[in-house]
């Protein structure tokens, strides 16, 4: 290694440690001796910006002697920093937890933590702070022993600064990501103290399940992708079967200051009724799209009896919300949508139980009875699942030993499994009609063959998942992509022969109340906006242009418009919306009836061309 990558580093010793001219070359000496070694050991090479400068230079500050000072580095690397991406999204997690409002001001601004927070935590604060409170910092900071310490100095930092940040709201991304990344400079000596004690609190106040689950993976250089890739695609903070019980079950007392869990059921009624925890509050998410007026009515009762628990001091009460779902892959995207909601409505302390119900089931084992309330086996579905499970493993192999007391052993590895399937299943089932770079409406250059033709029909009632929706790419919107027009003109339209009140079902769990509208052909879908007339044209698409319309068994109004073209034998599909129509039938009828009129039209205006002459 020589001086050159260094060389911009010149200016920024003597500023950050105040050397004397003749002491800079004996700071680089020791910067380039201790960064070769350290290359060389783990065999990573250096790069710009990756931290490890900003972490000697403090060391090296303390006139160690050189070896010490290098032993210092290597700990702080190994144990304090952290790798990979997932570190940021669980900083996102994290905020979003202690403060959605400020979380979704980041989001809608497309301002990811990476692109602020890189330099804080990559560093351990020493690059955007003054040597002197990074010398405060870090005794405080290493006393703790915590590496996930990091993250809450960081939320810290942000909240703290939570109104200057909203006040940028006119300023483009890269003026704020800017204004953030600078935050920790204004730190001065005489804050430090302070500063690391809100970092502490919210550190008390903060579920600690993704400690367990993580820490392998970011703080040592296992491969977890299983935890990893549950973080990233997280909803909100996930919180495991064990921290939840174990908070039950804490004598008030006990938890003093720190997080108390109230837990909600979103399971639908006759599967709550069949056994729940004894604390918990009932709230059935399919009330949310079956009737929206029960619902609200639903979620006031919920804030009602927190509210009252937590005045009482009972044992069910706590700030924190812990949504538990049942483990079945579509019911659990149901309560998906209530937890965004519940973000939307920026709540604090909003978190997801990991394995819903079926988790908690395994959790107690043979004591489950005793565990629950209200449990009944010929009812509960998991016991259903065993009872199915321990039959085909019967007649499958006649000399297998007898099932275990706990009967929930073998279903380990079904729960496991299906946990990672929730989220597939959730873009199968509530997709965001994002544009992936290749999206583009379906040309007549697409297709050799004729349209619909040896293919199955438009419209479809399944309960299976297409594999062209596993993956989908869901982007976020802006406003400025949707036209908005007049309501009442777009009504009195002479093309328009229908239209259906209905709502876009989102990836996130969004939901927006909007108007379906056919024409002879096109399909159009009118969001409503806070302007009694005015509406966004969200979606405009050919008849021609929808491959498939499918539905659900269970829910005929969830319907999803497949866009495509066949390509050879296969049935390619490039976008999708899906809404939940009240009248669904009715629409779908008059949707498929045009349609086959447009491939009437086109089959006899191709077969009157096979016939004219040449």
């Amino acid at each position: 290694v020589s001086l050159s990558p260094f060389v911009s580093v010149n200016v920024y010793i003597p500023a950050k440690l105040g050397n004397d001219e003749e002491d800079k070359l004996s700071v680089l000496s020791d910067l380039e001796s201790l960064l070769t070694y350290h290359r060389k050991s783990v065999n990573v090479p250096y790069t710009s910006g990756n931290g490890w400068i900003d972490i000697l230079l403090p060391l090296i500050a303390l006139k160690l002697p050189r070896s010490e000072s290098y032993l210092l580095f290597e700990a702080i690397v190994t144990k304090y920093i952290p790798r990979g991406p997932s570190f940021y999204h669980l900083f996102r997690l994290i905020l979003l937890y202690h403060d959605p409002a400020l979380c979704s001001f980041l989001d809608t601004k497309r301002i990811t933590p990476e692109q602020y927070s890189t330099t804080w935590f990559t560093s351990l604060f020493a690059a955007p702070c003054p040597l002197p409170v990074t010398t405060l910092m870090w005794d405080l900071y290493f006393q703790q022993a915590d590496p996930f310490f990091l993250l809450f100095l960081g939320l810290v930092m942000i909240i703290n600064s939570r109104d200057n940040i909203l006040n940028l709201k006119d300023l483009s991304k890269d003026s704020i990501i800017t204004a953030l990344a600078a935050l920790p400079s204004a730190l001065q000596e005489s804050d430090v103290q302070d500063f690391c004690s809100l970092a502490q609190f919210y550190s008390g106040r903060t579920p600690g399940s993704f400690r367990q689950d993580l820490e392998r993976c970011l703080f040592d250089d296992e491969d977890c992708p299983e935890s990893t890739t549950a973080i990233t695609q997280a909803l909100c903070l996930p919180v495991n079967i064990s921290e939840l019980v174990e908070n039950i079950f804490m004598p008030q007392e006990l938890s003093g200051e720190g997080v108390r869990f109230f837990l909600v059921d979103c399971r639908p009624a006759d599967q709550y009724n069949a056994g729940h925890m004894p604390t918990a509050f009932h709230l059935d998410c399919n009330l949310m799209l079956q009737a929206g007026d029960v619902y609200k009515m639903a979620v006031q009762g919920l804030l009602s009896a927190q509210k009252q628990a937590l005045d009482a001091g009972s044992t069910a009460g706590g700030e924190h919300l812990v949504f538990m779902g049942c483990g079945d892959l579509e019911q659990d995207q149901y309560t998906h949508m209530v937890v965004a909601s519940f973000l939307r409505d920026s709540s604090h302390y909003v978190s997801i139980l990991n394995g819903g119900y079926q988790a908690l089931h395994q959790y107690f084992g043979d004591s489950v009875g005793s565990m629950l309330t209200d449990h009944n086996t010929e009812a509960c579905l998991v016991c259903l699942q065993n009872v199915s499970s321990d039959s085909a493993m019967s007649a499958d192999a006649s000399n297998v030993q007898s099932p275990s007391k706990d009967i929930f052993g073998k279903i380990g590895a079904v729960v496991k499994s299906k946990s990672v399937e929730v989220k597939e299943k959730l873009m199968e089932y509530i997709v965001n009609p994002g544009a992936s770079d290749m999206e583009r409406h379906v040309k007549p250059s697409d297709k050799k063959g004729k349209r619909y033709r040896n293919t199955g029909p438009v419209f479809s009632i399944s309960d299976d998942q297409d594999p062209q929706d596993v993956g989908w790419n869901a982007e976020e919107e802006e406003d400025s992509q949707f036209e908005l027009v007049s309501f009442s003109s777009w009504r009195s339209r002479n093309d328009i022969i229908a239209t259906y009140e209905c709502k876009e079902l989102k990836i996130n769990g969004d939901t927006y109340e909007s108007e379906l509208m056919i024409s002879e052909t096109h399909v159009y879908v009118l969001r409503h906006t806070n302007s009694r007339d005015k509406a966004k044209v969200v979606v405009r698409k050919p008849l021609s242009a929808i491959a498939k319309i499918t539905c659900k068994k269970k829910y005929p109004q969830i319907i999803t418009f497949k866009y495509g073209s066949a390509q050879g034998d296969n049935l390619v599909i490039n976008d999708m919306d899906r809404f939940y129509i009240p009248k669904a039938t009715e629409a779908t009828k008059v949707i498929s009836r045009q349609i086959l009129k447009i491939f009437r039209k086109k089959s006899d205006d191709e077969n009157e061309n096979d016939e004219s002459p040449m």
